[in-house]
Order: structure tokens, then C-alpha cells, then sequence
């Protein structure tokens, strides 16, 4: 059953590959129902995958396959907050080697056009830093970077 409050996702035919994915990679995450077309549609012919509902990381999305028309932009992303460089490592890495894009400052693009921010906890603390010249030291650090790096920020933080 589709909770209440569901982010829908866009995809050209990919839905079930894409929620399948995310279940593998991110923690509290699954693949629900896949909903079959019952008859042909723009997009698909009648028993084509039509949506998937799955959860990422605890929010309910709905995958559906409504064609070529829409791409995903950063104008949405997801932002995952990590607790070590290893998770951070481990995600960013999962993404870029299933055919995804790097971008900067901890974001990067999965093959299917969807963006994610990998955004350790270390780097939202350290731009929050109540000492502004830390803060931006931290911060600038950041605007250099692909991925992020944990030890890079925690020694732009010390000056």
C-alpha cells in the first residue's frame, strides 16, 4: 500500500532496476510492489513494469516508468548523511561504479540521472562551526572536492 506522503520518481523503463539498486546499496531500504500496465500506454506496452514502490533509506518512493519526456535534475537530490569515510567511500563508490557521474562538493549522479549528496556528518558540523574563520576554512576545503574528505576537513577546521 503507498503511504500517505510518497516522493515520486520519474525513469524511462528503469523503475524496477533503479529501486533494486538502492535496496542493495543504502541501509533501511527495500523494493515493494511492482505494479504491471494493465493495457499499452505511452511509454509501455499492457505487462510492462508501470511502477515499483520501494523505500530509500526509510522514505517511501514510487518508481514510475513514464518514458523519455523527463529528466531527473539536481533541482532534486538525496542527501545521505554519513558517519566515516568508509560509509562515505562505500556509497559514493557504489553509485560512481554502477554507471554513475561524480559532480563536486559531495555530489554525484547516478546512471539514472537521480543526484545524491554524500554528505559526511563531519562536514555539515564543521561548516556550522560557531568559529567563522574554521567554518569557512572547512567550507572551502569542501568547494575543492569531488567526494569528501573526512581527514581534508578536519584539518581545514584546525587551520
Amino acid at each position: 500500500m503507498i503511504s500517505k506522503n510518497t516522493i515520486c520518481l520519474w525513469y524511462d523503463g528503469t523503475a524496477l532496476d533503479a529501486a533494486t539498486f538502492y535496496a542493495q546499496t543504502f541501509p533501511d531500504s527495500d523494493v515493494g510492489t511492482v505494479l504491471r500496465a494493465p493495457g499499452d500506454y505511452p511509454a509501455g506496452k499492457q505487462g510492462d513494469v508501470l511502477t515499483v514502490e520501494f523505500t530509500v533509506m526509510g522514505i517511501p518512493c514510487l518508481g514510475l516508468n513514464g518514458g523519455p519526456e523527463i529528466k531527473h535534475n539536481e533541482a532534486f537530490s538525496f542527501q545521505v548523511a554519513t558517519d566515516d569515510q568508509a560509509e562515505t567511500d562505500r556509497l559514493w563508490n557504489a553509485i560512481i561504479g554502477n554507471g554513475g557521474q561524480e559532480n563536486v562538493c559531495g555530489w554525484c549522479k547516478d546512471k539514472w540521472g537521480l543526484s545524491w549528496q554524500i554528505t559526511p556528518r563531519v562536514l555539515t558540523a564543521a561548516i556550522a562551526n560557531p568559529d567563522p574563520a574554521a567554518a569557512k576554512r572547512a567550507f572551502d576545503a569542501m568547494m575543492g572536492m569531488g567526494k569528501i574528505d573526512i581527514a581534508a576537513i578536519e584539518a581545514a577546521l584546525k587551520g
